[in-house]
């Protein structure tokens, strides 16, 4: 009876593996938000961003602590022989000296053209910057994952328009089969059938080969594992987004304020203004105050060593003053360069500028054209279907030649696909201008 048992239990324990295994292996179904917040977390180039960050951060902390002294300490041991000064009493003498000098110094920069203050505020403004960077960094990912999610969606629909055109061609093929059985067609009528049946298989094989190459890509954008099979959520709902009042711009207004890129760059000239003051820092004085404290021990003195440390004790404490006088115009030469390099900054926030108006206005061009074009497509393709039906009708009753039949499944398939693409290319238009406008992107 304990056998049984034993085996009973082996048994359910497989059977558990098994089904733990199966339900790992099953595809997970990825909605686009899902795939947008997974992206955004392991993304490496969304990681790499974030450490362009900490390293701004690394750089503005260091910066604050220049206003902090420096502590140093120092220690040495040295052996003399011969005529030498002892570098304890500063005697001269003629002997073999062993001496020992310990010491701590500081110093702090009390004033240098303002350019530590100034150094600080530009290394903020870069900290301030490559939050913004991230920013268009993730920004950047969520589109390329829309733009991926709906390739994929548009592959997955041009999968079954294939399929479903191959089953209607070897319907065919076999309606022509019987017909030439029968004597009533000829033998290139069949052997068109037969090519339009061979060609809507390589279809099939297209479609399927363009939907794997977006799931690639996909799962590249989520840094997933190659083997890891995916699924993809399709539309809740089938709006065309038609009839929809666009303000261009007032789109590109709000882009102006929203869009990270057009901060960063604003920043951008902020940061090359205070480059420019720092240069100029150089053309005043730097005053430094310094400090230390030592002792020493040296071999000629027949006191003990705790005892020389303690006499041998002294402090210092000074001021340092560095005027520039004639540095071969490299002060000159640096102020220039941060000039040039603002406007060259002002170019930049331009050109940022223009990129985002170009982006806005492509979008708003093909949005509306993509809304007029899903209304026509759709008209077509219901047309397009209802001539095939027709001519399929005929072609059963024999009224109607193979050729004229593959002609009218080639439009109707033709009409399919340029709907789709009317379809998935208005809903990206559509929700890359309410990107743009700083709202989420939902489907």
């Amino acid at each position: 009876m304990k056998i049984y048992l034993i085996l009973a239990s082996f048994i359910f324990v497989q059977f558990s593996i098994a089904q733990e295994v199966s339900t790992a292996t099953s595809p997970n179904i990825w909605s686009l938000e899902d795939c947008i917040n997974y992206a955004l977390e392991n993304n490496i180039v969304v990681k790499d961003a974030a450490l362009n960050r900490n390293i701004a951060e690394v750089d503005y902390s260091k910066a604050k602590s220049s206003r902090l002294p420096d502590l140093y300490g120092s220690a040495s041991q040295t052996f003399s022989n011969g005529n030498t000064i002892d570098p304890i009493t500063s005697d001269f003498v003629t002997d073999q000296i062993y001496s020992t000098n310990a010491s701590l110094n500081s110093s702090m920069t009390l004033f240098q053209g303002n350019q530590i203050n100034n150094q600080i505020e530009q290394n903020k403004l870069l900290l301030h910057q490559s939050a913004f960077l991230e920013e268009e960094t993730k920004n950047d990912i969520i589109v390329n994952i829309l733009e991926n999610y709906l390739q994929i969606l548009f592959a997955k629909e041009g999968i079954t328009i294939a399929k479903s055109n191959l089953i209607a061609s070897e319907k065919e093929l076999e309606t022509a089969k019987a017909r030439l059985d029968a004597g009533s067609i000829a033998l290139s009528d069949y052997t068109e059938a037969q090519s339009q049946a061979a060609t809507n298989k390589y279809a099939v094989i297209t479609a399927k080969n363009t939907y794997q190459q977006y799931i690639i890509t996909l799962k590249q954008l989520l840094e997933l594992d190659p083997t890891q099979n995916i699924e993809i959520q399709t539309l809740s709902n089938d709006t065309d987004y038609v009839y929809l009042e666009l303000d261009r711009l007032n789109i590109y207004n709000k882009a102006l304020g929203i869009l990270p890129e057009v901060s960063a760059s604003k920043i951008g000239v902020e940061i090359s203004e205070k480059e420019l003051n720092i240069a100029k820092g150089d053309y005043l004085p730097t005053l430094s105050l310094t400090g230390s404290i030592g002792s020493g021990y040296t071999s000629i003195n027949d006191n003990t060593f705790s005892n020389q440390f303690d006499v041998n004790f002294n402090q210092r404490i000074g001021l340092s003053l560095s005027i520039p006088i004639f540095n071969r115009k490299q002060t000159k030469a640096a102020v220039k360069t941060a000039t040039i390099n603002i406007e060259k900054a002002e170019i930049q926030k331009q050109s940022t500028e223009k990129e985002v108006y170009k982006k806005v206005e492509t979008a708003y061009q093909n949005a509306v054209s993509a809304q007029e074009q899903v209304i026509a497509t759709k008209a077509s393709k219901i047309a397009a279907e209802e001539s095939y039906k027709l001519a399929q009708k005929k072609y059963e009753l024999g009224d109607l030649s193979t050729t004229d039949l593959v002609i009218s499944q080639n439009t109707y398939t033709n009409a399919q696909e340029n709907y789709l693409q009317a379809k998935y290319l208005n809903i990206l238009y559509h929700q890359l201008l309410q990107f743009y406008q700083g709202n989420d992107i939902k489907l």
